[in-house]
């Protein structure tokens, strides 16, 4: 079974960014950052769940977060380019990225993929990561470690019929994250993907709708997985799939 037990405060003076930050993995994800020192950068679609998460922080203790309203399915390269600039402007660097977001999409047959759902979860899922990863790379390449870490599923790892756009984008994810592991195999950035399981999250909820979700863990309960991915130091995994539920 997996154990790890960071030090306390061993985030300090580190700056992550979250995407999906506003709910979910990704909200779970940014607090517990936050609460092991980092100063988080809160990165979603939704206002209103980003200000609930950066004031949770703030009662909590934390350091002050920063908050990015972006929608990731019309996010051009401009965008992100623009919050590169501003991150290197307000913080200089950046320590770990946690690619969460994503779209699950339409779920049935292969031949009744629509060309919209098509387009869009490979927007939000692939293209969006691309994107983001390619404007924030010079950043996570500043400091001496830094951790990039993406999100993948089961259905990525192994094709499962009727899992259509969200399946495919996940096997790219998969690819991206090696590709970029393969290429920063002598840096500082430690590259790896993260599978949280079947874990009790809305998204989980509109593929298994009649699932009994009590018995699925909380995002709460998989937390050791993403705080040993962003622990760049002690972190000895390079261009691994970690599954939080093995």
């Amino acid at each position: 079974m997996f154990t790890y037990n960071p030090k306390p405060h061993f985030l300090n003076n580190k700056i992550i960014l979250v995407t999906g930050a506003g709910d979910g993995i990704g909200k779970e994800a940014a607090l517990n950052y936050a609460h092991f020192g980092a100063t988080v950068i809160l990165l979603g679609k939704t206002v209103k769940k980003l200000e609930a998460v950066y004031d949770q922080i703030i009662a909590n203790g934390g350091a002050e977060p920063a908050i990015v309203p972006l929608d990731l399915a019309g996010a051009t390269p401009s965008h992100y380019a623009g919050l590169a600039g501003s991150i290197e402007h307000q913080f200089g660097h950046l320590d770990g990225l946690l690619h969460n977001a994503s779209m699950l999409g339409d779920l049935g047959p292969f031949l009744d993929i629509s060309q919209e759902d098509w387009q869009a979860v490979m927007q939000v899922n692939v293209t969006s990561q691309f994107n983001l990863t390619q404007a924030l790379l010079p950043l996570l390449k500043k400091p001496q470690t830094s951790s990039l870490v993406f999100t993948t599923s089961g259905v990525g790892l192994k094709a499962r019929a009727y899992w259509g756009a969200y399946a495919i984008s996940k096997f790219a994810t998969q690819g991206m994250m090696e590709v970029l592991a393969d290429e920063y195999e002598n840096s500082g950035i430690k590259v790896n993907c993260i599978n949280p399981g079947g874990t009790r999250t809305a998204m989980r909820a509109k593929a298994y709708p009649a699932e009994d979700s009590s018995l699925l863990k909380t995002p709460a309960d998989i937390m050791p997985y993403y705080l040993y991915l962003m622990d760049a130091e002690n972190c000895v995994e390079h261009g691994e799939t970690l599954h939080a539920q093995a």
